[in-house]
């Protein structure tokens, strides 16, 4: 890959693995919260990391293509010469992202389907994965946006925790509904 292309388009790969983190984990928060089970979480995980991820993908795509049509060619390669982004190319960036680091939280839930041995703690292995992956990806953030990247880190973690804990107790509070 060109380093052009790497550093042109990291913000979408920073912005779909965060997203993409953040709610698989929250829908896996989610289910444990509501007592469902393993094979539960990972229909809903699955679900949520595709439908989401291709929803992200598209908005993404027409956002970058509406902001291309925005202005006319003669500007944009006047003034921003060498910057100007390909919607399709944002979209596939932002979707495999999405897919790559949204995958994390559900790694032990799939292990746990050959490994017996991480059937009881594969919630807290998601939780320790999927903290990593906060603190990776929003380090790489903090790189993007030339913020430090421990700050950028702790903020990514702290706001990944914080969804995961919402869902956490939504899904708790309407345990009950599934009878």
């Amino acid at each position: 890959m060109k380093r052009g292309f790497q550093r042109k388009y990291l913000p979408e790969f920073v912005y779909g693995g965060i997203d993409g983190s953040v709610t698989t984990f929250a829908v896996v928060a989610g289910a444990i919260g509501a007592s469902l089970g393993p094979a539960i979480v990972l229909i809903l995980g699955f679900a949520n990391l595709f439908g989401d991820g291709f929803s992200m993908a598209m908005s993404n795509y027409l956002s970058t293509k509406s902001n291309s049509d925005l202005m006319s060619s003669k500007i944009k390669r006047a003034i921003f010469p060498g910057s100007v982004k390909k919607p399709l190319n944002t979209a596939l960036v932002t979707f495999f992202s999405f897919l790559i680091i949204g995958t994390i939280p559900l790694i032990p839930f799939v292990l746990a389907l050959f490994l017996p041995i991480i059937k009881t703690h594969e919630f807290l292995y998601s939780i320790i994965l999927t903290g990593i992956a906060f603190l990776l990806v929003g380090a790489i953030k903090g790189e993007v946006v030339g913020k430090h990247f421990a700050r950028s880190a702790i903020e990514t973690l702290i706001i990944g925790s914080l969804a995961a804990l919402i869902a956490f107790l939504v899904g708790f509070l309407l345990k009950g509904i599934t009878g």
